[in-house]
């Protein structure tokens, strides 16, 4: 089945813009408009925050003169778009939330060779295993939960207990949100097929759904939902907003390398197929360059880790030394597509 009827649903809603503060950073990070003409121009295949492409590709304008024309959308949808095009593709460079999209398209050997320097600046297990792509940032997943309607000690150990009947109207999910299909693959991954396939049952039978993890840390902030499975940098961008007096939610980091305490990679690739392979290759060194990791973390943006070493993560977030996630290659959690599939073996899509 081609993979964009695989996932028909996977759609996410606009996302929060940033504040003035970070308006005003970003114009004093930036300074001056970059010149309006180049010798090249970049086409970017962007699923990564819209704030943050902007960000980096004004940054890397301004630094080298190459313009980047970018075109926005869901992961599964421009990954899946890249294996229709693909010697054809417009494309020189794709950008992606999460690694199973990048797996998928260097399984169909779309991807080319990233500089070994580019591939040396970060950690050699947050890149691709075949060097086609390398990992720019990482989320944990978390479980967000209303203090209100319950108390940290009694959250469940393990992410897998949320399909128990005990917790039936006390979760809230986005199945849909491409986000939540890296968190089904580790399942599989971690404890087989399917264990992965009852405990999706379990959360159709307990979990309130919505359409992206937007929709699921607001439930719970407003009290519509005792707990929620989210990505962290959703809770740390209401937090921004609300501000820390008024959140009343708060999130519960999984320890013991649980599945739930998942930490993912969104990564970056040069397609083989560009027309611009020296400027795309220079775009995947600017990106893990600590300048532009820097540029990310400091500001509060997007709330991801940065992996390029000695660069400091944002304040708000938990350092990533004492997060615990479990045991597991970006390999193992696959391409979306088998995570597709038992979702909607489910019924949850």
């Amino acid at each position: 089945m081609p993979f964009d009827r695989v996932l028909p649903r996977l759609r996410r809603g606009e996302r929060r813009r940033p504040g003035l503060m970070a308006g005003a950073a970003l114009a004093l990070v930036l300074g001056t408009q970059a010149p309006s003409a180049s010798a090249v121009t970049l086409t970017l295949y962007s699923a990564q925050h819209e704030q943050t492409v902007d960000l980096l590709t004004k940054a890397f304008t301004k630094e080298t003169g190459i313009d980047v024309k970018v075109r926005k959308g869901e992961a599964p949808e421009l990954a899946s778009e890249l294996v229709k095009e693909g010697a054809s593709t417009p494309a020189d460079v794709f950008f992606t939330e999460n690694s199973p999209e990048l797996e998928l398209l260097s399984e169909k050997g779309l991807l080319a060779k990233a500089a070994p320097a580019t591939l040396a600046s970060v950690p050699a297990a947050d890149s691709g295993a075949n060097g086609d792509w390398v990992g720019v940032f990482a989320r944990e997943n978390v479980l967000a939960y209303n203090k209100g309607m319950v108390k940290e000690e009694d959250l469940p150990a393990s992410l897998l207990d949320l399909a128990k009947p005990e917790w039936k109207g006390k979760v809230a999910i986005a199945p849909t949100d491409a986000d939540f299909l890296p968190l089904v693959g580790a399942v599989v991954a971690l404890k087989g097929r399917p264990a992965a396939l009852e405990w999706l049952k379990g959360l159709r039978e307990n979990a309130a759904v919505f359409d992206d993890d937007e929709g699921v840390v607001a439930a719970v902030e407003r009290g519509a939902s005792a707990t929620g499975i989210v990505n962290n940098y959703y809770w740390a961008r209401l937090r921004m907003e609300t501000g820390p007096d008024q959140t009343r939610s708060a999130i519960h980091h999984f320890a013991g390398g649980d599945v739930g305490g998942l930490v993912n990679v969104s990564g970056a690739a040069a397609l083989k197929a560009s027309r611009n392979p020296a400027a795309a290759q220079k775009f995947l060194a600017f990106l893990v360059s600590k300048p532009a990791q820097e540029l990310v973390s400091r500001l509060d943006i997007t709330f991801e880790y940065p992996l390029s070493p000695g660069v400091a993560a944002n304040p708000a977030l938990k350092p990533m030394a004492e997060l615990s996630p479990p045991s597991i290659t970006l390999k193992q959690i696959g391409d979306d597509r088998e995570a597709a599939q038992l979702l909607r073996e489910a019924g949850l899509i």
